[in-house]
């Protein structure tokens, strides 16, 4: 799991895959999501195996997931928001699935 060396930032509690959180604002949900677990934030359709924030800049795709109902957003292109909800997304999706 990712510790935090130090951060001064206000706390906010979000919801990751229905547990409530406590991320820093200011964070991107991936961040928030590698705080609290060392787990994958998703796993791919084909295989199954686990995928996790990799560039933390938008180019990878890596860290795709389900924010509050939208799925397929880039976690680290994203900024927490208090009440947000986040889930991972396992497996594949039908076409015009939202959740």
């Amino acid at each position: 799991m990712l510790k935090r060396r130090h951060s001064a930032a206000p706390r906010i509690i979000i919801e990751i895959d229905g547990a409530q959180v406590e991320a820093a604002q200011g964070d991107t949900v991936a961040a928030a999501v590698l705080a609290h677990s060392d787990s994958e934030t998703r796993a791919t359709p084909v295989s199954g195996s686990g995928r996790a924030p990799y560039c933390m800049m938008g180019v990878c795709f890596e860290c795709l997931m389900e924010i509050d109902g939208i799925p397929n957003r880039q976690a680290c292109m994203v900024t927490v928001a208090p009440g947000m909800r986040i889930a991972r997304q396992l497996g594949s999706r039908k076409l015009g699935d939202r959740t």
